[in-house]
């Protein structure tokens, strides 16, 4: 069976689930390399999963002449860098969001992919790949709620991780490109249609530190597509129950509704505190067979020499509708794309 040596650089919470599934998970890929700023996570992850080889640094990792892949977790920051450096040195490349942190990066990015046309790259959006959301939009596609004109979207991390929230304020970009970037690319994906308005409001209404950085703990926007269709965003960061991320999309026929309660499993608990069914506690859990099903996939794209659905392109539109609604939501005003 041929294997896809791959390396990956960033071990936080995300990149270890990515390389968990491309080390013991996905049988056509060999995780050969990690990548970390903390010697101590290259270390540990060297010696508990046998990996060969650990680097400091990303640009000695790419070195590395067995190489053919690379997963990029790293800070969002690095991004545009890594992908440049990544498809320059031969390689195929996954990236999680968000594409860049400015449009210019973003714009960056799509010049790099474009000349190395050989070469797979893939962004890291899995909601697409999350089978609830991929059997919705099979029903939409039959045209089983007809033309879909509406999408309703929340995204709520729980008060149990706030304090890493706002620990990472400052470099975020803010609650629209951290945390509703993945519904803004879900909305695109169901309503086939771009943004050209959108107005947002939001606050630091429970954790007066987000304001400190020009940011909010809860922020709503209303956007209006090309298309003759709209979609609504809730994105908050203190759920009391959990991890809660659910979607409903509205169409001339009927709707669709995807995780109405953010359910951890399908078993309800009966004792003396009532009727009980456990929430998700984070994304890991939530979204597991999704970042396995998207690592598949772009293991798959390097084996039968294709490109994924998702594109380049897709993160430079999603990513300038996020600053969109961080305009709209600082200047209080509708800002048109």
């Amino acid at each position: 069976m041929r294997k896809i040596k791959m390396g990956i650089v960033g071990l936080g919470r995300l990149g270890m689930e990515h390389a968990r599934n491309i080390a013991f998970n996905i049988p056509n890929a060999e995780l050969i390399a990690v990548c970390s700023a903390l010697q101590e996570e290259v270390d540990k992850v060297q010696a508990e999963w046998g990996i060969p080889y650990g680097y400091l640094t990303y640009e000695d990792m790419i070195q590395n002449k067995e190489l053919e892949a690379v997963a990029i977790v790293s800070p969002s920051p690095l991004h545009v860098q890594h992908i440049k450096a990544g498809l320059e040195a031969g390689l195929h490349v996954f990236t999680d969001k968000p594409l860049g942190v400015t449009i210019e990066e973003c714009r960056e990015a799509e010049k790099a992919v474009e000349a190395h046309p050989d070469q797979v790259f893939m962004l890291g959006f899995m909601r697409r790949y999350d089978p609830s959301y991929a059997y919705a939009k099979k029903l939409i596609d039959e045209g089983k709620i007809g033309r879909p004109y509406m999408a309703k979207f929340a995204s709520l991390d729980p008060e149990v991780n706030v304090q890493g929230a706002i620990k990472f304020a400052p470099t975020s970009g803010g609650i629209f490109i951290d945390m509703a970037v993945h519904d803004i690319d879900l909305a695109r994906w169901f309503l086939e249609g771009e943004v050209e308005e959108v107005y947002a409001m939001g606050g630091a209404f429970v954790h007066p530190e987000f304001a400190e950085f020009g940011d909010s703990d809860n922020a709503c926007a209303m956007m209006r597509f090309d298309n003759n269709s709209m979609a609504l965003f809730h994105a908050g960061r203190d759920a009391a129950h959990g991890y809660h991320v659910e979607t409903e999309i509205i169409g001339e026929k009927g709707s669709l509704r995807i995780a109405a309660e953010p359910r951890k499993n399908l078993c309800t608990i009966f004792d003396n505190t009532g009727v009980v069914n456990e929430c998700s506690q984070n994304f890991q859990e939530r979204f597991a067979e999704a970042y396995l099903l998207e690592m598949r996939e772009f293991i798959d794209c390097i084996l039968e020499k294709r490109q994924p659905d998702i594109t380049v392109y897709d993160g430079t539109k999603d990513t300038e509708v996020a600053f969109a609604a961080t305009k709209s939501l600082k200047e209080k005003a509708i800002v048109k794309l």
